[in-house]
């Protein structure tokens, strides 16, 4: 005698044989159920087959039991599909695919010649700092007499470039009287016309004493001047006090030469034709400048 379960488990699968795809599949799913329950294994029947490719019935089973979906998905995946699916894959993405993006032209260095004949790749030379200290070789002359401090301070700046020239020359070109020499425009004229180039600018201090910034381009100004191999000319009024305490005065108008600069131009080096027997001192830049307000200098 058949068993009663097995018997009922044929004729509902015989009956729903011509049902839907999706019920079949869900039939089955409940036969292996209860088969699994009770110890039988049906393992497979006379009666017409469920048809496996139909992927109709994964997406009609949506909504059915978790068994049904289970069955459902192992029935339409192909073989070996299912253990592979278990669990992601852990391979990153693939980044040996070339680039079909061009070179970027900035990540290039560009050569020698391209610099050479492209000035946007030419790389521009910055100008070499000043030494912070520097003080000229230079030919020291006492005025010869009271009023040719103008052509003396000329030619003792000249001096230190390696050009000589005599204060009678020197006074004939600046228009030196008994009075003296008129201006610092007077003295970068005659020192123009005698340096290549003509290097020497007029810088003037009309003030009753020097503004900051006034002291700060006394400084530059000497700074640039020196490092070039040229010596100063300033034309100072009044009283001042170097740094050794020498007092010096000229209440009616004086020209120096300054040769020479420490610190980085805070304090210069002057030659001083007025007295042979202190000829040269050092003076802060700061009271240079204020001596010489009111007048102006040579640079």
């Amino acid at each position: 005698m058949e068993d009663p379960l097995k018997h009922t488990l044929k004729r509902q699968l015989r009956r729903l044989a011509t049902e839907r795809p999706y019920q079949i599949v869900a039939a089955s799913a409940a036969a292996l159920v209860l088969a699994t329950g009770t110890g039988a294994l049906v393992a497979g029947t006379d009666d017409a087959p469920v048809d496996a490719h139909n992927t109709t019935a994964v997406a009609e089973l949506r909504d059915n039991s978790v068994a049904s979906r289970s069955l459902a998905r192992v029935a339409t995946e192909p073989s070996g599909a299912a253990s592979s699916s278990a669990a992601p894959s852990s391979a990153a993405p693939s980044s040996a695919a070339p680039s079909s993006a061009p070179p970027s032209r900035a990540a290039a260095s560009p050569s020698p010649e391209a610099a050479a004949t492209d000035p946007d790749l030419a790389v521009e030379k910055a100008a070499p700092k000043p030494p912070a200290e520097k003080v000229l070789k230079y030919d020291y002359q006492a005025q010869i007499n009271g009023y040719y401090c103008g052509p003396a301070a000329v030619r003792n700046a000249l001096s230190a470039a390696g050009i000589d020239r005599d204060q009678d020359t020197l006074a004939a070109q600046l228009g030196t009287t008994y009075a003296g020499t008129n201006s610092a425009q007077d003295t970068t004229r005659v020192l123009n016309a005698v340096v290549k180039g003509s290097p020497y600018r007029t810088t003037m201090i009309p003030g009753g004493s020097a503004t900051p910034a006034q002291m700060d381009q006394l400084q530059s100004d000497v700074v640039a001047a020196v490092s070039a191999g040229r010596g100063v000319v300033v034309n100072v009024a009044g009283s001042a006090t170097d740094t050794a305490g020498g007092w010096h005065s000229f209440p009616g108008g004086h020209y120096v030469a300054v040769v020479g600069y420490e610190d980085e131009g805070r304090m210069v080096k002057i030659a001083d034709s007025a007295d042979a027997s202190y000829y040269s001192y050092w003076m802060s830049t700061i009271d240079l400048a204020n001596w010489a307000a009111t007048r102006g200098y040579s640079s």
